[in-house]
């Protein structure tokens, strides 16, 4: 199923579950920013333009800094401010960072929701909507574990240092590890290399001095998950066993083929198409549930989970569909559990 053809069902689990699609007050113009480029990302576009189009929101655009730098996407938010956006779906650049230039958005009137990776509290977001990347990175290693047999030496590839979620994703994984007992050991994390470059290199590298003496992977960002797929295809052994994150093609390929045990899926279309909607029900007068039923992290008590799922060549032909699911489940209701709205 195409996302086009997602979102009119999306729409229509939405009328037909009371999410009325009124007239809004003010319709949201909503700015979608990541920290920087990344292939994660990509997904908000097609995500948002579809939530804009359903919901009668004025637009939903795509803009991302040319570099992971956080003046930069500051830089970005104030110009597009200035630009008539009054709603914005940002990833922090950093969690204490982009607090300040959050509360310069809100104090100009702007809706702002935290996509994908969370501020830390308190700050002027109206919540965080994003894969609970701790639990994510715990599941993906329980079922490492379980690949390996219960025992064995694992080595974890993550992502920047900059990036929120990654140090939740290390201790997740340790911790996943440490409940495994004397039989399960983290020899080594490798961080910092979510771009091709510093991914190929270093894993690269580790895996022709060490691959003999590592019986598990697990990855937690994106380009790490790629470049290690094709390295364990290049090495040709699948004594190694692999649990990926994200649904590259190179991944997907690589679980069919059974060099990789399985990909823990995320959600970024679900996050744009939800941050979206929401962002267009804010602005035409709803609120935040005072009471919402929001989880918590390290960083915030206001998170929404959106979503995640593991799957292993026995679904991986559907892996659209597992989160397909995941988002109308979401839609359903949306609303109902997080906003309060004046009577259409």
């Amino acid at each position: 199923m195409s996302p086009v053809t997602f979102a009119r069902g999306l729409a229509a689990v939405a009328l037909a579950t009371s999410l009325p699609l009124a007239a809004h007050a003010e319709s949201a113009k909503v700015a979608l920013v990541p920290g920087g480029p990344h292939p994660y990302f990509a997904a908000w576009e097609q995500a948002g333009a579809d939530a804009a189009a359903e919901f009668g929101a004025a637009g939903a655009d795509y803009r991302v800094p040319q570099q992971w730098e956080l003046s930069q996407q500051n830089e970005l938010l104030e110009s597009l401010l200035t630009q008539g956006y009054n709603s914005f779906l940002i990833f922090p650049g950093d969690p204490v960072g982009s607090v300040a230039v959050v509360g310069e958005l809100a104090g100009e009137g702007a809706t702002v929701i935290s996509l994908a990776g969370c501020l830390q509290q308190p700050s002027d977001d109206q919540f965080c909507l994003g894969t609970d990347t701790g639990n994510s990175a715990y599941l993906g290693t329980k079922e490492l574990i379980r690949a390996m047999g219960g025992e064995g030496r694992v080595a974890h590839f993550t992502g920047f240092l900059v990036d929120p979620n990654t140090q939740l994703r290390i201790d997740a994984v340790q911790r996943a590890a440490d409940e495994a007992g004397d039989g399960v050991e983290v020899v080594q994390v490798i961080a910092d290399i979510d771009a091709p470059e510093p991914a190929e290199e270093k894993i690269n590298a580790y895996l022709a001095a060490e691959a003999a003496n590592v019986d598990g992977i697990v990855t937690t960002a994106w380009v790490p998950a790629v470049v290690a797929s094709n390295a364990l295809r290049r090495i040709g052994d699948k004594r190694i066993k692999m649990v990926g994150i994200d649904h590259d093609e190179v991944v997907i390929q690589a679980i069919k083929d059974g060099f990789v045990e399985g990909t823990m899926l995320q959600n970024p279309y679900g996050q744009g198409y939800i941050g979206t909607f929401a962002a267009n029900k804010i602005r035409g007068g709803c609120t935040v549930k005072a009471d919402a039923p929001f989880g918590s992290t390290a960083l915030t008590d206001k998170f929404i989970d959106s979503g995640t799922a593991f799957v292993d060549v026995a679904d991986v032909d559907d892996y659209i569909g597992s989160m397909q699911a995941v988002t109308a489940e979401m839609m359903g209701s949306f609303e109902a559990t997080y906003l309060d709205c004046p009577a259409a």
